[in-house]
C-alpha cells in the first residue's frame, strides 16, 4: 500500500541502526562529549563505538550530553520534506529539551513550506521503548494510514508505553547526582536494586527497591503483568534492552516467555545507547510493553 508520509525519529530510540533503516525510519543522532571531543549515538553502526563508550564509564569519565538544536532540526527535516509529508516522533521531553527545539524548527519550515505538513509529537518515551512505539507507527504508515491518522494514534497511546526497569549497578547514578554516594555505597554492599520506571511525562521515577537481581527480575515481571494489556496473555509487541549486562536480560527474557506464552513475534533485545547509558550506566536492564495509561507521579 502507498504511504502517505515519511515518519522519522531521534538516535534514543535504541534500536539498531541497520533495523531503522530496512524500515525506512529516517534517523537523527544524538551527540555526547568526553574528553572535549564529540562522539556520535552511533546505534551500531560501528561495533566499536558502544564498547569504547562503556570504557569511558569505567576510566570514571563522564559523558556530556546536550539537547539537538534548531539548525540541526531544520537541517534534517528540510531534507525529508523534499520527499513529502513528514511525521517526526521525538525523544520524550521528561529527559530533553530537544522536543522544544524540533518544533521551532517545524513552524519555521511549516511557513516555508505551506503545501507541506510537517508534524512534531513528543513521545514520553526513552529507549527501546521510545523504538516500539515508532516501530509501530511505522506499521501504521505502511499500512496506508495519513499523516493526522498516524498522529492521533501516537497521542492516544504514547502513554500506554511502560517503562520498567532495574539497574544492578549504582556507579553512574552517583556520578550523575541521581542519588548520593553513601546510598550508592549501601546499595552496593547490599545488592540493592532500584526499581524504576517512566511516569506520565516520561521522566524516570525510582518507585522500590529489592535485593538482587533475581528478585529485580521477578519484580519487573509482575509490574508487566499487573500493567500489561490483557495480563499473562499479552500478545503485542515486547522489547528488552539492557547496559552491558546480557545474562541479566536473558534472565528476564526467559521469565517473560514463561510468563507471556502470546507476545507477539519473538521479544526484541537491544542495547541501551550512549545517550541513555550516559545516565544509566552499566547494569540496568529495562523491559516495554503496552499497557494502562502509565501512573502520574510525584
Amino acid at each position: 500500500m502507498e504511504r502517505q508520509f515519511t515518519l522519522s525519529c531521534c538516535s534514543t530510540v535504541d534500536l539498531p541502526y541497520s533495523y531503522m533503516a530496512d524500515r525506512d525510519i529516517p534517523v537523527l543522532f544524538y551527540t555526547y562529549v568526553v574528553d572535549g571531543r564529540e562522539y556520535v549515538d552511533d546505534m551500531g553502526r560501528d561495533p566499536e563505538a558502544l564498547p569504547r563508550f562503556y570504557r569511558f564509564l569505567e576510566e570514571g569519565k563522564l559523558p556530556q550530553t546536550s539537547q539537538i538544536n534548531v539548525g540541526t532540526y531544520l537541517s534534517f527535516f528540510e531534507k525529508l520534506l523534499q520527499k513529502g509529508d513528514l511525521l517526526h516522533i521525538a525523544f520524550t521531553s521528561g529527559q530533553s529539551g530537544s522536543v522544544h527545539n524540533a518544533m521551532l524548527a517545524a513552524k519555521e519550515l511549516q511557513e516555508k513550506y505551506p503545501e507541506r505538513k510537517l508534524i512534531v509529537i513528543d513521545s514520553l518515551c526513552s529507549s527501546s521503548g521510545y523504538g516500539m512505539l515508532v516501530d509501530t507507527v511505522a506499521d501504521l504508515r505502511d499500512e496506508g494510514k495519513s499523516i493526522e491518522e498516524a498522529a492521533q494514534w501516537v497521542r492516544e497511546n504514547r502513554n500506554t508505553v511502560h517503562h520498567q526497569f532495574f539497574s544492578s549497578n549504582m556507579t553512574q547514578f552517583r556520578r550523575t547526582g541521581r542519588v548520593s554516594g553513601a546510598a550508592a555505597m549501601v546499595a552496593t554492599i547490599m545488592s540493592i536494586c532500584p526499581i524504576m520506571r517512566l511516569d506520565d511525562a516520561g521522566a524516570i521515577k525510582a518507585y522500590g527497591k529489592v535485593r538482587g537481581k533475581k528478585k529485580a527480575v521477578e519484580t519487573t515481571i509482575e509490574a508487566m503483568a499487573k500493567h500489561a494489556q490483557g495480563g499473562e496473555n499479552y500478545d503485542k509487541r515486547c522489547y528488552v534492552c539492557h547496559s552491558q549486562c546480557p545474562e541479566d536480560a536473558q534472565m528476564l527474557i526467559d521469565g517473560l516467555e514463561a510468563r507471556f506464552p502470546r507476545i507477539k513475534g519473538k521479544i526484541r533485545l537491544c542495547d541501551i545507547g550512549t545517550i541513555i547509558g550516559s545516565h544509566s550506566g552499566p547494569g540496568t536492564v529495562a523491559v516495554f510493553f503496552y499497557g494502562d495509561e502509565r501512573p502520574k507521579m510525584d
